[in-house]
């Protein structure tokens, strides 16, 4: 990690020049993944690789990699540039990143899903724990993975359709003809004369600041206590069978209808919240020249909370598909709490993270956590 936000030669810099320069790199990426990313949209539907692939690498990757950097550049570092076409940008950006992001996240999901019956209907010992899991040997299990493995390849072959037919859009092409005026001149107002260092600065600690701020309102002493989320899936013991009635109760999900969807969306929306907040001050970091490892480990941890919160989502929905058995409905409803489960230990492991992080990330830098950590 470097001793000051900004590199030596940098430190004279205009902010426009810094700007300038770190534009110039992210539209050239953008530009050269682009025809990539729309060949690989147009192979089969699952074949779209996904910005949160362990595996990384590939034009969609790399062009979604750029897409959120400018965006991020755009918006906290806004005062620099022409209104007008920085408010445009941002959204065409957005609304590309939300399109190529749709498959992927399915895809995902279904992994997710799967996977997780799976380990709950697991007969055999799982792990040293040992015993089988809590859906071990139930009727519904084998219908409640049809269910769910149907409706979510329909959902990404729809997703998969709404990109083909996106990416041979004026839009798009309307959206590289601005990345390529990136590259040749990026439109910044006066302020952008000024140092870097007076002008760039304070914006990005704004944004660090707006993150600080949004993670101290979140409940984070709820979120302080380990929850054991893997008994679910060792609840007998070694030879035991099911331990659940196999028709009888209703799905957890449903039971509770929309009133329980708008209560866990409520207390799911703060932390989106702070995800969103934990990316612009990356890339804040990033223009300034600032590495910002401490804070990718902690942009892990919330994409697995909104992906949990997600799958959790979609589980229950399912569980209110209609003519299913009460059995099936059980068994979606078991997925979902396993899913609430696996949110819960993503906000502990965030709760255990955030604290650490080196007061060296903010030397120099105004803000609340700046002056806390003094």
């Amino acid at each position: 990690m470097t001793d000051a936000p900004m590199t030596a030669p940098a430190s004279t810099a205009t902010a426009g020049e810094v700007l300038a320069r770190y534009l110039t790199e992210q539209a050239g990426n953008f530009l050269r993944a682009l025809p990539q990313a729309v060949g690989e949209a147009g192979a089969r539907p699952g074949a779209l690789p996904s910005l949160n692939s362990p595996v990384g690498g590939g034009g969609t990757v790399e062009l979604l990699r750029a897409v959120r950097r400018i965006g991020g550049a755009l918006h906290t570092y806004g005062s620099v540039f022409e209104p007008l076409w920085a408010q445009e940008s941002r959204a065409e950006l957005r609304w590309l990143l939300n399109l190529l992001a749709q498959e992927p996240a399915y895809l995902r999901r279904s992994a997710r899903l799967l996977s997780a019956l799976d380990s709950l209907s697991a007969v055999a010992p799982a792990g040293e724990a040992g015993g089988p899991g809590m859906l071990a040997g139930h009727q519904g299990a084998p219908k409640a993975r049809a269910l769910l493995d149907r409706q979510l390849t329909l959902a990404r072959t729809r997703a998969h359709s709404t990109v083909l037919q996106e990416l041979r859009s004026a839009r798009l092409h309307a959206l590289a003809d601005r990345m390529t005026l990136l590259v040749g001149e990026t439109p910044l107002v006066e302020p952008a004369r000024g140092r870097a260092g007076e002008v760039l600065l304070p914006q990005a600690a704004g944004a660090f600041g707006a993150l600080d701020s949004a993670v101290q309102a979140l409940p984070l002493r709820r979120a302080s206590a380990a929850y054991q989320g893997d008994a679910l899936h060792r609840l007998g013991g070694a030879g035991a069978g099911p331990q659940v009635p196999q028709q009888s109760r209703p799905a957890p999900a449903a039971a509770a209808g929309m009133d329980a969807d708008s209560a866990l969306a409520a207390d799911d929306a703060p932390w989106h919240r702070v995800r969103i907040l934990l990316k612009r001050a990356r890339y804040a970091l990033e223009v300034c020249g600032r590495p910002g490892g401490e804070l990718a480990e902690l942009d892990r941890v919330l994409d697995r909370h909104q992906e949990a919160a997600d799958a959790a989502v979609t589980a229950a929905t399912a569980a209110r598909t209609p003519r299913i058995t009460p059995a099936t409905a059980y068994v979606l409803g078991v997925v979902h709490a396993d899913q609430r489960l696996e949110v819960e230990a993503a906000r502990f492991a965030f709760g255990g993270l955030w604290p650490d992080l080196p007061p060296s990330l903010v030397d120099g830098w105004e803000g609340p956590r700046a002056q806390r950590m003094g």
